[in-house]
């Protein structure tokens, strides 16, 4: 993966007392950055020798310096209009939602669209999304679009509807009820075609500033044809070539491999559709949902899933799934391990094809990720939103599968890489608020270690797109990093067998910022990415 970073003049940057995140000395306080690359870490006594001979020295006043986050599961366009639209992940009932849609629309007169995302009637008492009829009043009849939390269904006016011909006849049609499968995704078409380039730039600046704001220095953007359009996917990459912020790694999830590489993608993988959602009712299952009388929705066969490896492992792109179900786990799988067939393990192993959620899994299918080289790139804050024995995952699946779900430490344990992101917007950006969900999983045998998680949702994003030099501040990697404002430094660990924290200085780990759950997380005050600030704090 090459930089797509705009042309920058680099200074040679001093940073120096504070604690630096850095395998190469645990004990590290300065660091020393040259041409966008860590070129030293050390201790304060030996960061003098540098002092006359840089351009810049910063003094960290005791802050906390890690690598940059990387984000390996975002939707930008998606994620800047919920910055700056219509976000109804708030509501707590659909009375409450319903004045939002209202007030929106009335505030916006001059949109030709209007557009909102995260309902969730599971956690509304009338339970019910709201009505066509209900929205049409709303907006007056204009055009609005409003996806479910989990973006695998959503409800739209009349007039939207009328946009998209045949939609009747679609398979995910229902009068009345939300949009699910193809009706969903024509008309999710149609909305993004009716979007302005001027609105759709206007949303990704909003959501690249907002990562960057939250430390996060690499977004790894999963667009695709029934998800977002092509102007839309190569206007991002665009973007990222041309303006400071976080780079931008796209992957395009298209049967059609040239396509995906034709337009600059790394991988036809991402979205790539083998099941929909739990929330939904559309992820492929084994055996039927407790409280739906189906299996859910399969998109993907075993025969399809090989043949796509095949051919972009021998195109030279990642494959990669969207796989939530137990039973699209399992196409996924049979699939790779046919194309391991054909072409040799090593072949499949050394592309490092990828899986997208992967929540219901079994030591079977666990095995054979780690087997294939599968990376699993999951999203923790799933867990902590829907899971638990009250929560939405027990209403779909019964409390006993539902606490299957997002095995975290039996993957690490059969030696599955991880990369963790935040699917945004189904859940916000906000990657220590995903460590600590990771660290604090609502099931307690699937909870991981805070340094573990802090390294999926770091290295394992860069290990995920290829890459081994990076995510970590050691000399020679790309200086993407960011400054924090933390209390105390801990070494934290998820199992009552094992010290909760420790800071004896004798275990040589560094420590990371204290993520029990009620208590403060760390606060960004600078987001640098290739040796280019492209954050800074209001007080800094």
């Amino acid at each position: 993966m090459s930089e797509t970073l705009p042309d920058i003049e680099h200074r040679t940057v001093l940073l120096r007392g504070g604690d630096v995140h850095s395998p190469a000395d645990p004990f590290a306080t300065a660091m020393v950055v040259e041409r966008g690359h860590v070129a030293w870490v050390g201790s304060e006594g030996a960061a003098d020798a540098f002092a006359s001979g840089v351009d810049e020295v910063i003094d960290l006043e005791g802050a906390l310096v890690t690598p940059a986050f990387v984000d390996a599961h975002v939707h930008t366009t998606a994620t800047g209009l919920a910055l700056t639209g219509l976000d109804l992940s708030s509501a707590a009932s659909l009375a409450e939602a319903t004045e939002k849609i209202r007030a929106y629309a009335t505030a916006r007169p001059g949109d030709r669209i209007l557009i909102g995302h995260g309902w969730d009637a599971s956690r509304w008492p009338e339970r019910r999304a709201p009505h066509r009829d209900e929205l049409d009043r709303l907006t007056g009849g204009r055009p609005l679009y409003l996806t479910r939390i989990d973006v695998h269904s959503a409800v739209a006016t009349t007039a939207l509807l009328d946009l998209v011909p045949g939609i009747r006849e679609l398979s995910g049609f229902r009068d009345g009820e939300p949009l699910t499968g193809d009706a969903h995704h024509a008309v999710r078409r149609a909305a993004y075609a009716a979007l302005s380039p001027a609105q759709r730039t206007e949303a990704q600046r909003a959501a690249r500033a907002h990562a960057a704001s939250l430390g996060i220095g690499t977004l790894h953007e999963c667009g695709g044809p029934e998800i977002s359009s092509e102007g839309d996917f190569t206007g991002l990459l665009d973007l990222a070539r041309e303006e400071t912020g976080p780079r931008v790694v796209g992957y395009w999830a298209d049967l059609d491999i040239e396509r995906a590489r034709a337009l600059g993608a790394v991988g036809a993988a991402g979205d790539l559709f083998a099941d929909g959602s739990l929330g939904s009712h559309t992820a492929c299952l084994h055996d039927a949902y407790t409280d739906a009388g189906h299996t859910g929705i399969a998109h993907l066969d075993a025969a399809a899933v090989a043949a796509h490896v095949v051919g972009c492992t021998e195109a030279g792109l990642q494959a990669g799934f969207h796989a939530i179900g137990d039973a699209a786990v399992t196409a996924v799988v049979e699939g790779v391990r046919a194309a391991s067939e054909k072409l040799g393990l090593a072949r499949i192993r050394a592309a490092r094809h990828r899986v997208e959620h992967a929540e219901m899994l079994t030591p079977e299918t666990i095995a054979a990720f780690a087997e294939l080289g599968l990376t699993a790139s999951v999203q923790p804050a799933f867990d902590a939103a829907w899971g638990g024995d009250e929560g939405m995952y027990a209403d779909r699946l019964g409390v006993e599968r539902a606490r299957t779900l997002n095995p975290y430490a039996a993957l690490l344990r059969s030696g599955v890489p991880l990369a963790f992101g935040s699917d945004s917007p189904v859940t916000p950006l906000d990657p220590w608020g995903t460590v600590r969900a990771a660290a604090f999983h609502r099931t307690p045998e699937h909870r991981i270690s805070v340094r573990a998680a802090f390294t999926a949702h770091t290295r394992g994003g860069w290990r995920a797109v290829g890459r081994d030099d990076a995510g970590t501040l050691v000399p020679g990697a790309p200086a993407d990093y960011a400054i924090w404002r933390a209390d105390e430094l801990v070494v934290q660990a998820p199992d009552d067998r094992v010290a909760r924290w420790s800071t004896d200085p004798r275990s040589g780990t560094p420590g990371l910022p204290d993520l029990t759950p009620g208590g403060e997380l760390p606060v960004c005050l600078r987001t640098v990415v290739f040796g280019q600030t492209v954050f800074v704090g209001p007080n800094e």
